[in-house]
């Protein structure tokens, strides 16, 4: 296993693969995401993705909130499943002083909300601080100034060592360190954004930005929420209990129709040179030096296997010259 240091304070050193736990409680039960955590910790990787946004019953009030869909399609409807899963697995396993958390405030960036949320982590996760705490998203209802002042009560109060943004713009983060250098504030160290050969606009503003201004980037969705794998069409349903079933409006963000010619000139690709296709498109993101820890979701051992193989396999120059000719 690869690992990488991230500097603040003392040094946290991440794995290059982060093990998300959004599928926790939501595509898998409590029993498989023990396993899945058992076999991710023997395998080297060392710090685990959650979010109180993460879970059975914040996905089925998200359909019915804004698809006007109301069933049930998790393995449970427990909010925050994801957080509690985990904090059971670290309890159980005793594992605390030899992984990082990484967890997600998601229900608003104001400083009574952050102040709410992290405690309500702490107790789901059973620990009394976490490694890194993130904004899950912009929130435009609130200052940035008054979101980062309350993160840094955060960490002047020993509650998490790092803090960090999901799904900023580059823009967004500009912002966030000028207001940190204007105010002295400890500055996000980290950041969590999609990349993919379907969503790789970062590759030319964020990342070489936090390259610059060393910021650690841990990038999300490499296979595109499965999009990249192969198995969904433009005229076929969602597999039943597949991350575009639980979560339909998603969907909107991949399904179009240059999306679905990549997804093919990819297929081409991948048996050209005999390479699998999810492997392929793990490989690429893999391969940028930008990016320093790839999180993976995961619903079955092997997906974490595929990873950690993709992780390992460098790309011929050849093919990511024919992989950047698709994408561009």
């Amino acid at each position: 296993m690869k690992y990488c240091g991230l500097q603040k304070n003392k040094t946290i050193s991440l794995s290059k693969v982060g093990l998300g736990c959004v599928t926790f409680g939501r595509e898998i039960d409590e029993s498989t995401s023990f396993k899945l955590l058992d076999h991710a910790f023997e395998n080297g990787i060392n710090w685990f993705d959650t979010a109180e946004g993460y879970g059975g019953g914040n996905a089925q009030l998200y359909r019915k909130n804004f698809l006007n869909v109301n069933d049930i399609r998790e393995k449970t409807n427990l909010m925050s499943s994801s957080e509690i899963i985990l904090g059971k697995w670290i309890k159980s396993r005793k594992c605390i002083n030899n992984i990082n958390i990484c967890t997600k405030v998601s229900t608003g960036n104001s400083p009574d909300n952050i102040k709410r949320a992290i405690q309500a982590s702490l107790e789901r996760l059973k620990v009394n601080k976490v490694d890194i705490y993130k904004l899950h998203s912009p929130d435009n209802s609130v200052p940035l100034s008054e979101s980062i002042s309350a993160l840094n009560d955060l960490v002047s109060s020993n509650l998490t060592k790092v803090i960090g943004c999901s799904n900023f713009k580059y823009s967004q983060l500009k912002e966030s360190l000028e207001i940190c250098k204007k105010f002295k504030y400890d500055r996000f160290e980290i950041i969590q954004n999609p990349f993919n050969l379907v969503a790789a606009e970062d590759k030319n503003t964020i990342l070489p930005f936090c390259k610059n201004n060393k910021i650690f980037v841990t990038s999300y969705s490499p296979l595109a929420a499965g999009f990249l794998t192969g198995k969904y069409t433009q005229d076929k349903p969602f597999p039943k209990g597949s991350r575009f079933d639980i979560i339909p409006g998603h969907a909107d963000i991949y399904f179009k129709e240059k999306n679905f010619q990549i997804a093919v000139n990819l297929k081409n690709l991948s048996k050209k040179y005999k390479i699998p296709l999810n492997k392929l498109a793990l490989s690429w993101v893999f391969n940028t030096n930008l990016i320093d820890s790839v999180i993976i979701g995961a619903r079955k051992i092997s997906h974490i296997d595929n990873a950690l193989s993709s992780m390992e396999f460098e790309l011929d120059q050849q093919i990511n010259q024919e992989i950047e000719n698709i994408i561009s």
